[in-house]
């Protein structure tokens, strides 16, 4: 039988991994940046904000709860599907997962990955993993398919919407005297020129600001790790606050991680820390929403978007402009090809 005839017969989580103790964050990180154009010392710097932490990222155990949470949902709603993880970065690596899942005897695998925005590092990069993966455990390695973005999947932007509406309670101020600043991962222009990144993390944005009637909003940008002389995604979420308070219009603030849908240690050290310091010292009152980690309509949200791979619902939901985003990814979709920056003279 065909691969793509074969019925789904199990669900892949698909992440970005993080360093679980001390030792493991040098490895985890010359992991993460081989092969990239990033400067030692910014290595250094990020190792840094690890061991600060004890050297635990929070990703590990968040996708542990989140699996616990979709087993519950899955069985809730009659999906037979056993579950496996595997991260890019450490442990547990996908070609082990997917050894295992060979020795399992599955065929064929339904993938959620955890960024649901279109960007190479954020898709292409982990189908290119899942490749790398499926060649090195070679002939048997399970077909891999991965469900759609659901950036402007209704469970997504409920679950936002809901805790951007208790911090706004928190804050005990009407939505006119409040700033809201969205924030993802920064990115290099050249990457963010060849994918719809920006687009839908601008949509999202106007979504979630729509539904709680706030107008005072800016979507900004956090972690970037490049050479200065390389261009990314601006504004830096410090500089927004700095020139917004500058400007005298910055009292109550919300930041929202919209571009992460758990945390990782760029949410709790950029913005728990940095950010949080930067408004401490200003006089800014400032709330961080959670990310969606294992909200039910988050959870339900990757459910349902199984379903759509298994035939039910046939429905597709999205909300908003640009409708549900496409199963298969386009051939040219989210291309990159690093550019160096040009020797200074």
């Amino acid at each position: 039988m065909p691969e793509q005839d074969l019925p789904y017969d199990s669900f892949l989580l698909v992440s970005f991994g993080g360093p679980e103790g001390p030792d493991d964050v040098m490895p985890f990180l010359e992991n993460v940046l081989r092969g990239k154009n990033v400067p030692q010392e910014r290595m250094l710097e990020v190792a840094e904000h690890y061991q600060q932490f004890g050297g635990v990222s929070p990703i590990n155990e968040q996708n542990r709860q989140l699996i616990t949470a979709l087993r519950e949902e899955f069985d809730r709603s009659g999906v037979e599907l056993p579950i496996y993880w595997g991260n890019r970065n450490w442990d547990p690596l996908l070609p082990d997962t997917l050894q295992q899942m060979k020795e399992d005897g599955c065929k064929r695998a339904i993938a959620f990955f955890t960024s649901i925005f279109s960007s190479y590092s954020g898709c292409r990069q982990y189908r290119e993993n899942i490749q790398a993966a499926q060649d090195q455990v070679g002939q048997g390695a399970p077909q891999v398919d991965k469900v759609r973005m659901g950036f402007n999947h209704p469970g997504f932007i409920e679950t936002v919407v809901d805790e951007v509406s208790s911090a706004i309670e928190q804050l005990g101020v009407t939505t006119e005297e409040i700033m809201v600043l969205f924030t993802a991962h920064s990115i290099p222009m050249s990457m963010a020129d060849h994918c719809d990144y920006v687009k839908q993390l601008n949509e999202a944005s106007r979504l979630v600001a729509g539904a709680v009637d706030v107008t005072n909003w800016h979507l900004v940008y956090q972690s970037r790790s490049g050479p200065p002389q390389q261009p990314w995604l601006e504004p830096d979420v410090c500089d927004a606050i700095e020139h917004l308070d500058d400007s005298g219009k910055l009292k109550k603030l919300i930041i929202v991680p919209i571009g992460f849908v758990s945390d990782h240690m760029e949410v709790i050290y950029d913005l728990d820390d940095e950010a949080a310091a930067l408004c401490e010292q200003r006089g800014i009152k400032m709330i961080r929403v959670a990310t969606p980690g294992v909200s039910p309509k988050f959870v339900s949200m990757v459910r349902e978007l199984v379903q759509e791979r298994l035939g039910t619902p046939e429905k597709r939901r999205a909300v908003g402009e640009l409708g549900p985003w496409h199963d298969v990814c386009p051939e040219n979709c989210c291309q990159y090809k690093p550019q160096r920056p040009a020797a200074r003279p």
